[in-house]
């Protein structure tokens, strides 16, 4: 296996899915999605993509470290803010294509970038609510993202 080439690749299905060779199956852009969960209460905190140098970099240090698209860059979460991610376990899913992460945040204990716990802070209401408005579910913020990252923009501000 080259630095190119981290991990494996395994074509027979069995052993994909019952073998014991971790395997990620990066998609056709080199990227794995990351759900990641509080280890404490098991609350989803966020969603992200790692390629290859992301997923190694997790494993090497058991900090969550990720490929952020936009910036077409890696990003070792709480470089900027401090609210980092402390892996307690990885998991992969049957077919080797998600991973799942349970993870201690340190720092302010806000995973979002706009200051809350989760980045998922807002519920969508279904059946005979359907189309109305997001159900906020995080209001507080457990920092003020315009000191964290220089943000003065109102969409960022507590």
């Amino acid at each position: 296996m080259t630095d190119a080439q981290r991990f494996p690749t395994i074509a027979d299905k069995t052993e994909l899915e019952e073998g014991d060779t971790f395997a990620p199956a990066f998609d056709a852009d080199g990227l794995v999605p990351a759900i990641v969960t509080a280890a404490e209460t098991g609350e989803v905190l966020m969603f992200a993509y790692m390629n290859d140098e992301a997923l190694d970099r997790t494993i090497e240090t058991g900090e969550a470290h990720f490929w952020s698209r936009s910036r077409k860059a890696l990003w070792r979460k709480g470089e900027t803010s401090g609210n980092t991610l402390r892996i307690v376990e990885m998991r992969v899913d049957c077919d080797q294509d998600v991973l799942w992460l349970t993870a201690e945040m340190t720092g302010a204990g806000a995973c979002c970038h706009t200051g809350r716990v989760s980045c998922f802070y807002r519920r969508v209401p279904f059946g005979k609510a359907a189309g109305r408005k997001l159900v906020m579910v995080h209001t507080d913020r457990q920092f003020d993202p315009a000191e964290v990252y220089g943000d003065p923009s109102p969409k960022t501000k507590p």
